[in-house]
This record gives structure tokens, C-alpha cells and sequence, in this order.
């Protein structure tokens, strides 16, 4: 039962027939807004509907608000108050809890799963690095946040395929197998310099190696060309194989994994260019080939094909988000980092001039991270030197803290990840604290079923006898998990889920404390296991959205 729609339609029934009855002049009605009072004393809901209609209605706003009160028809409000301006406080009668609880009970696991009328095909790509070495970090909060709003987006209803774009063609590749042949020749003795635009990542010396162990010295004597196209190969194999094992590890899958390779191969990026030049959108100038992007909004237009014959990076862009609309997908989200900010513009003018609506790409921008430990920036890795890598970060602090601490605040701020609080097992580590919630409930079951106690029907409940304070703000909490996760979802947030789940551990923890199970009377029993049990359910569907574990012991 959705209460607020339930009284949302109450009141614009009850201005309507205010307006039947000629007691406020005839107008169109706005929407009417819920929200929840940061104070109790002021109900259970309110709404500026009567100020919002004051325009259209020609009418003083408390007026209305006053008609709206006179007129209500709805079997949950206690009384309705206005105040200032022409607020309307509702004070709703417990029953609504019971109902909304009682619904959610019968929904058990499913509880959290919605269901869109129109479903949109929507492509989400994220992390998408370089296959040229280890995730860092930053990709980390890119594989993190692009995962769980995946899972977001699913249990809100919405048809999402999970897509990786393999940069594996282009002058990257070539400086990776330059940079492989580079360290084999040097692992083998061999006096040679190092490519200036070469991947100087221990991770390179390390697959020289791997290729000795296996090779030997097979490829010592081939001619360079043949040995680069060998490495070539080798090399990104390997890269990618160790890009999927680190994001599975990182509880990140993805539906496709897109070559770029494929679109040379089927000169896609010919036809993408053709289609544009069709659409006059092309011109030359100086022997390059110039993108009209400025007349879709760009700050200037841009060069897709070189002047020696190369299409750009961003020509390859354009072929590809071509590709993702021609394979059906109704809106294309791109999670990019910040240093892509720049991009949106003409990647948007783009898929103007190739005839889609701009509006049907979406990019999101994720800040940077910064990590710190004991309340000191660490900036590189204790082993190499270099950037720290995700596999690193995993290994200090574990999978569900760094995908916790990576969600928890908006993809618009900078991430400080407190490497100390991570690892810390105590109320002040968000993630511990949730995580302490749902082994308790387990905890609780577990002494349950010892006492040979069995939750009993949910037609033989009694929820009524429910009444504490910390057994009803958690009903109410638990009622507000489907709307926050369509807002979530349809505002890419997922920051708000990590959110939702922590203050409904922080209300479970009360409940804990103020609430027995064990030795209180049969019908309070058989309540609270139903609260507790629904409690656990909704624990575990938020986490599993952001990839984190639900343990049982803790």
C-alpha cells in the first residue's frame, strides 16, 4: 500500500469537490507533493498543494487549504491541520502502518522489486579502461558505482544491459605490445630503449616474465614487427583476462564485452562517417574531415578523420554509440571520470548529427578519490610505487567495505576513503554497522529455532499489539523503501540506497535494544518475528543492489 498516494488522492478528490460545490473557483489542479515533517508535532505528512493551486484556482491559499480539509474522505487521517501559509499537516491513524506492514510481510523477498508499465531498453557503460594495466581506484569507484546502479535500475524495473568498451585498437595497443617487447628483450639481456610512450607498470615486466616461463626464447629472433604483433595479442589477452578476474572479484559482471577492434574490422567507422556526410554534418578542410559539431551544441567542431587518412579516437565514439542505438537500446547511459567532463558536448553533438535525440545519452561523472590512512593521504602504492590498484585496496580493507565507502556519496563530490575506518569493526564503519544488523536478525532466528519457536502464519499475526516507538518509526522506515528506490533510480543515486539501509540498521539496532523476543507475550512474539524477519529481507535487497554482503555471522 502506497500511503502517500492513497492521500495524495484523497486531497485532490477533496479540492475537487470543493470545486463542484463552487466553493473555490474552477482550475487546474497541480500534483500533489507529500513530504515528511522534519518534526513530528507537524503529522505524519504534509503539503504545499493549497499554495501551489492558489494561482490557477485564483483563490488565498490557506482558502483552499481549508476546503481541502473539509472535504478529505480518507479513512487513515486522524485530523489535518494547516498552518503558515497554507501547509496541511496530516496526523495518520496507526492503522496505515498495519496495512503497509502487513502488505510487505505478504511480499517477503520480492519486497523491493517494482515493476515499470513502459520499460525502457537502457545500455549502462562503465569503467571501461584501457586494457594496458591494473585497475586503480578510481576505476574502482567507477566499477562500484556502475554495478550498483545496474542493480538499482533492475530492481526498480527498468530493462538495463551492463556493457564494457575494450579500447583494443589504436595507438594504446601498439604502446602496450612496444612496452611488453621492450621488457622481454631487456629480461633476456638484451640492451634496448624503452618506447617514450611506453607503460612503465610493473605489471609489463611482470608479463615479459610470464612470457619467458612459458616462450623462453622463442621470440628473441623473430623480426621486431612479427614479435610486436605476437605481444600484441598476448599481452591484451592477458590484460583483459586479469580486467575480468579483479571486477568479478570486485562483485562486478558485466552483459557485453564490446571490442573496439570490431568496428575497424567491420568499417563501421567508414559507414558512421558516410551517414554523417549523408546528413551534412561533414566537412574538409586542411585534408582533414570536420565534424559540424557546434551546430548541436558543441563549443566548436572536430576533426574525425586526420589529414593523413586516421579516424580519431572520437570518430571511433561515434561509430560505437551508433552501434548501441542500432542494437535497439532506447537510452544510453555512459559512467565516465572526470577528466571526461569536456567530452559530453561533443559526444552529445555527435549523436545529434547521427539523428537520435541527444536527450538519449546520458553521462555521469564520477569525482576523483582521494584514499587516506590514519588521517594522511596515501597516494601510492607500497609495492610498486605507483598508483594503488583496486587489487590492493581489496586487499586491505575487503570487497564490502571498498564498494560501501565507493557508493556512499554522490558520484559529485570527491571521495575521501578513510582507510583506517574501513577496516575498523565498530558502530562508526557504516558498512560493519549494517552488515552487525542483519547477523543479529540471524542471531535472533537462530535462538528462535533452538526454542523450537516458529513463526506462525501471517493470517494468524496480530500486528496491532506493535505499538513501541522504535517498533513503528521502523515500519514506517520499511515503508519507504520502494519509493526511494524508484527516486533513486530515476536520479542515478545510488548513494541514497546506502543511505536508506544505514539509517534502517540504525532503527533495527534501537529496536534491538528496547524490543524483547524470547519470553514476551505469544502475539507480541509472533509480531515482532514478522518485523524482525521483513527487517532482514529489506537488509539484504539493498545490499545485494550495492554488491555487499549479507553476513549471517558476524
Amino acid at each position: 500500500m502506497d500511503i502517500k498516494e492513497t492521500l495524495a488522492s484523497a486531497i485532490k478528490a477533496a479540492a475537487q469537490k470543493a470545486i463542484d460545490e463552487g466553493k473555490v473557483k474552477s482550475g487546474e489542479l497541480p500534483k500533489v507533493l507529500l513530504e515528511v515533517p522534519p518534526q513530528k508535532e507537524f503529522g505524519d505528512f504534509a503539503t504545499n498543494f493549497a499554495m501551489q493551486s492558489a494561482r490557477s484556482l485564483k483563490c488565498n491559499p490557506r482558502m483552499i487549504a481549508q476546503a481541502v480539509v473539509d472535504n478529505l474522505d480518507c479513512a487513515y487521517v486522524e485530523k489535518a491541520e494547516i498552518a503558515g501559509p497554507g501547509f496541511i499537516n496530516f496526523y495518520l491513524k496507526q492503522d496505515w502502518l498495519y496495512d503497509m506492514l502487513a502488505q510487505i510481510i505478504a511480499a517477503g523477498e520480492n519486497y523491493g522489486n517494482l515493476v515499470q508499465e513502459n520499460r525502457e531498453k537502457i545500455q549502462l557503460e562503465y569503467v571501461s579502461a584501457n586494457p594496458t594495466g591494473p585497475l586503480h581506484v578510481g576505476h574502482g569507484r567507477g566499477a562500484a558505482v556502475g554495478s550498483a546502479l545496474a542493480n538499482l535500475m533492475k530492481a526498480a524495473g527498468y530493462d538495463v544491459t551492463r556493457e564494457y568498451y575494450i579500447n583494443d585498437a589504436g595507438n594504446q595497443i601498439n604502446n602496450l605490445a612496444a612496452s611488453v617487447n621492450a621488457r622481454y628483450l631487456q629480461e633476456l639481456g638484451q640492451e634496448v630503449e624503452f618506447p617514450e610512450n611506453g607503460y612503465h607498470g610493473h605489471d609489463i615486466i611482470e608479463t615479459a616474465q610470464r612470457i619467458i616461463r612459458i616462450y623462453g626464447e622463442e621470440f628473441l629472433h623473430m623480426e621486431e614487427a612479427e614479435r610486436l604483433g605476437k605481444f600484441k595479442t598476448i599481452a591484451l589477452k592477458e590484460k583483459l583476462a586479469a580486467l575480468r578476474e579483479d571486477l568479478e572479484a570486485f562483485n562486478v559482471k558485466f552483459d557485453v564485452w564490446f571490442s573496439e577492434q570490431t568496428l575497424h574490422d567491420a568499417k563501421a567507422i567508414e559507414s558512421a562517417c558516410e551517414l554523417l556526410n549523408e546528413r551534412g554534418y561533414l566537412y574538409e578542410q586542411n585534408g582533414a574531415l570536420w565534424l559540424k559539431a557546434t551546430e548541436h551544441g558543441d563549443d566548436k567542431d572536430r576533426v574525425v578523420i586526420r589529414d593523413n587518412g586516421i579516424p580519431t579516437y572520437f570518430a571511433a565514439d561515434i561509430a560505437y554509440h551508433r552501434n548501441k542505438f542500432e542494437r535497439g537500446f532506447d537510452h544510453v547511459i555512459n559512467l565516465w571520470g572526470a577528466d571526461h567532463h569536456g567530452y559530453i558536448a561533443r559526444m552529445k553533438a555527435a549523436v545529434g548529427a547521427l539523428g537520435y535525440n541527444p536527450d538519449q545519452l546520458e553521462v555521469l561523472i564520477l569525482q576523483m578519490v582521494s584514499l587516506y590512512r590514519n588521517g594522511e593521504m596515501v597516494k601510492m602504492s607500497k609495492r610498486t610505487g605507483q598508483s594503488v590498484t583496486l587489487n590492493e585496496l581489496i586487499e586491505e580493507v575487503g570487497t564490502d567495505a571498498a564498494r560501501f565507502f565507493f557508493v556512499m556519496r554522490s558520484i559529485d563530490s570527491q571521495l575521501d576513503f578513510d582507510l583506517t575506518l574501513a577496516t575498523e569493526k565498530s558502530n562508526e564503519n557504516p558498512v560493519y554497522y549494517i552488515q552487525y544488523a542483519h547477523a543479529r536478525i540471524c542471531s535472533i532466528m537462530r535462538q528462535l529455532e533452538e526454542a523450537g519457536i516458529k513463526p506462525c502464519p501471517q493470517e494468524k499475526l496480530h500486528l496491532k499489539v506493535l505499538t513501541d516507538a522504535t517498533e513503528l518509526e521502523l515500519i514506517k522506515k520499511l515503508g519507504e523503501y520502494p519509493e526511494m528506490l524508484a527516486e533513486a533510480a530515476k536520479e542515478r543515486a545510488v548513494h541514497r540506497v546506502a543511505h536508506y539501509v544505514h539509517d534502517l540498521a540504525g532503527l533495527f539496532h534501537s529496536f534491538y535494544n528496547q524490543c524483547r523476543i524470547l519470553g514476551v507475550d505469544g502475539d507480541v512474539q509472533q509480531a515482532r518475528i514478522a518485523l524482525v524477519t521483513t527487517v532482514g529481507h529489506v537488509i539484504r535487497h539493498a545490499l545485494a543492489i550495492l554488491g555487499v554482503s549479507a553476513p549471517e555471522r558476524m
